[in-house]
């Protein structure tokens, strides 16, 4: 993981860089070898990377449930 994308504010970053920075956290974390202070500012960046990729999802479920609907109405 560069430390320019994981300095990059995560409100910048799009569902695939999150995802994806997400899955190295992960990794790294598992791997362990860090101290304590590393281990909590990265596990603290996994946290809010996971919550954006929710906000992320959330907004695509919204947008396919707007386009049904409208298709819904459309054909009534």
């Amino acid at each position: 993981m560069s430390e320019q994308q994981q300095t990059k504010p995560i409100s910048e970053l799009g569902y695939e860089q999150c995802r994806d920075e997400l899955i190295e956290v992960v990794r790294v974390l598992e791997q362990g070898g860090l101290d304590l202070d590393a281990s909590l500012k990265l596990w603290e960046r996994g946290e809010e990377l996971a919550r954006r990729c929710e906000e992320h999802l959330a907004g695509a479920r919204k947008r396919i449930e707007d386009a049904l609907t409208a298709r819904d109405d459309a054909e009534e």
